[in-house]
């Protein structure tokens, strides 16, 4: 089942509109669904590779290695299609910038049949948090070890450790989309 959402061609990339409404779904590594929220999207001009949405964040006050998540927090949401990772943007209701939260995921999946249209992610273990201050700590490497896949799926254990290789230096980079992170649009 892991591969479920990610078997054949990618649909192809919406046109999308400011306000325009998408619901989320992150799928867990296993592959079953684990959550789905509303989202709305952000920014509308952002290339061929992302889609950039807005949520917020309703869940309890947390601080993942420095990342502060509080009720109410806005975050901007990059999914691609083409890259194995999303990155979340976090701000707090006033604007002010905390961090980033990235995922490796398999490359979004969208679903133009539900209603409203679905962006699907397939979590793959590791995560990076990303501070303002430019540190950052990777995350979940044990889970990932623990999985066995560098064993029982070596190609896909590769493309997960290449994808958090590209991630990072994207955001050492400040490739897209972390050249747009301080903006809050």
């Amino acid at each position: 089942m892991m591969e479920a959402i990610n078997s054949g061609q990618p649909a192809a990339w919406p046109e999308v509109r400011g306000g325009e409404t998408f619901r989320i779904v992150k799928v867990s590594p296993e592959g079953e669904a684990v959550t789905e929220y509303p989202a709305t999207v952000a920014i509308s001009h952002c290339g061929d590779e992302w889609v950039c949405v807005e949520a917020r964040w309703t869940f309890r006050s947390l601080n993942i290695d420095g990342l502060i998540f509080e009720p109410g927090d806005r975050l901007l949401e990059w999914f691609s299609r083409d890259h194995w990772y999303n990155v979340f943007a976090i701000y707090s209701p006033e604007g002010e910038y905390r961090g980033c939260y990235a995922n490796v995921t398999y490359p979004t999946r969208y679903d133009p049949v539900t209603s409203p249209p679905t962006l699907a992610w397939h979590d793959l273990y590791l995560d990076v948090i990303a501070l303002p201050d430019g540190s950052y700590v990777i995350r979940d490497e044990d889970e990932l070890d623990e999985s066995g896949l560098a064993s029982t799926a070596p190609d896909l254990h590769a493309r997960i450790v290449a994808g958090c290789r590209e991630l990072l230096a994207h955001l050492q980079s400040g490739a897209a989309p972390f050249h747009r992170l301080r903006e809050t649009e």
